[in-house]
């Protein structure tokens, strides 16, 4: 299944790097600041017909798609093309997103970021890997020393307040706080180490749930902004490495 699951992310990449190397792709806005383009769609349909073909009984939630039915025992979760904005304006840093849920669990992640050639996979209980090596969370044990990733709450303009209250937290509390516009990517890099944590709300479990699995096969701490483990359905995630968890968690209340 992991399998699978990779060589729809490699087909899905190599639709996004053909066509920000071709250009002219069509933009359109789904709502303010949220945008999609043909290649969205062209890699989420690449990546459904690899699942289909492999597991046509399986369901399907995927970013531009919506769900689709299947057994309720394995759900796909698809972002075809996660950074859509930085994709547009040539900015290097997007990816594709794909996990596997069992009944209630995640068993599976994959992100691949096409511009690198990194291909990040976990599967529960057999650990995270980029490129096929072993990957773990950062040792950073302190607040104070970490680097840590998050996203701005462009969907719940009704929250910003509440997001730049913790935002000043963690800039006084930090090492340094860094912003890069690709959620799953942010997550991925949790895990590998590049940054020491990250937080950020008004997510879809697309833009999660690939990445937190990633994060707690490579030993790091996931949960929503208290902490608790729904965080799939709250649209909120903030995770690090386990000592460092806990401050993150104190600086978002």
């Amino acid at each position: 299944m992991l399998n699978i699951a990779v060589r729809a992310a490699r087909r899905a990449g190599s639709i996004i790097t053909r066509a920000a190397i071709d250009g002219g792709f069509e933009v359109r806005s789904k709502r303010m600041n949220d945008f999609v383009t043909r290649v969205d769609h062209a890699a989420e349909e690449a990546i459904i017909e690899i699942v289909r073909k492999a597991y046509p009984d399986h369901a399907v939630l995927a970013e531009e798609s919506g769900a689709a039915a299947g057994r309720a025992e394995y759900q796909w979760i698809i972002d075809p093309l996660d950074g859509t904005t930085n994709f547009i304006h040539g900015f290097p840093q997007y990816c594709v997103s794909i996990a596997i849920r069992h009944r209630d669990a995640l068993a599976h992640g994959v992100i691949y970021d096409p511009v690198r050639n990194e291909l990040f996979t976990a599967s529960k209980g057999r650990g995270a890997f980029l490129n096929d090596r072993r990957i773990r969370v950062s040792k950073c044990v302190r607040l104070g020393d970490a680097l840590v990733g998050t996203g701005f709450p462009f969907r719940e303009m009704t929250r910003i307040n509440l997001y730049v209250q913790q935002l000043r937290n963690l800039m006084a509390k930090s090492a340094g706080v860094r912003r890069a516009g690709a959620a799953a990517l942010d997550l991925a890099y949790v895990a590998c180490g590049r940054l020491d944590a990250f937080w950020e709300m008004g997510l879809s479990p697309w833009d999660m749930a690939a990445g937190a699995l990633m994060i707690q096969e490579a030993g790091g701490l996931v949960g929503d902004l208290r902490g608790e483990a729904g965080y799939l359905e709250a649209g909120e995630i903030a995770c690090a490495t386990p000592k460092v968890f806990p401050g993150l968690l104190e600086a978002l209340k």
